[in-house]
C-alpha cells in the first residue's frame, strides 16, 4: 500500500484504502500506455519520414523519368521490404498500445467516478465526511487524481 494512504489513519477505513490504492495503481497503469503510446507515435512518424525520404534519394530522384523503372527499382532492392515491413509493425504496434491506453484509462476513469459517486457511503461518519478534504487533496497533490468531481 502507498505510504500516503497508510497515513490517512481514521480518516478512512481499510476497504476505501485498498479502493484508493487500487485507484493509483491503474492511474500508474494508464500513464505507463499513454507515454508508450506517445513514443510509439513518434517512433512511427519518424520512421516514416525516414523511409520516404530513402525513396526520394535512392529510387524517386534517380529514376524519375520512368515510372517502369522507378517500380522495377524498387522491388529489386530488398531493403525496402524490410523498411516498409519495420515501418508497418510499428504502426500496428501503435495501433496496439493505443487501444490498451484507451483501455486502460476506461477502468481508470469508471473507478474514479465510482469513489466520487460512492463518497457518501465510503465516508458514512461525520468526522470522516468532513475530513474526506484532506483525503482528496493528498489524491490531487500526490498522484494528480481528481476526486472532487467526476468530469476529467
Amino acid at each position: 500500500m502507498e505510504p500516503e494512504i497508510t497515513k490517512l489513519d481514521d480518516r478512512t477505513d481499510h476497504a476505501t484504502k485498498k479502493m484508493l490504492n487500487n485507484l493509483i495503481d491503474r492511474k500508474r497503469k494508464f500513464d505507463k500506455y499513454k507515454s508508450r503510446h506517445l513514443l510509439s507515435v513518434w517512433i512511427t512518424i519518424g520512421l516514416i519520414t525516414l523511409y520516404f525520404y530513402y525513396l526520394y534519394v535512392t529510387v524517386m530522384q534517380p529514376y524519375s523519368y520512368s515510372f517502369a523503372e522507378i517500380f522495377s527499382v524498387y522491388v529489386q532492392n530488398s531493403a525496402n521490404l524490410y523498411f516498409l515491413i519495420l515501418t508497418v509493425g510499428t504502426y500496428g504496434l501503435m495501433i496496439l498500445l493505443k487501444e490498451k491506453r484507451e483501455k486502460a484509462e476506461k477502468e481508470y476513469h469508471a473507478l474514479r467516478c465510482e469513489i466520487v459517486d460512492r463518497s457518501k457511503d465510503l465516508w458514512k461518519k461525520e468526522e470522516e465526511w468532513k475530513n474526506r478534504h484532506v483525503v482528496f487533496e493528498m489524491m490531487k497533490k500526490a498522484y494528480d487524481i481528481n476526486l472532487y468531481h467526476e468530469n476529467k
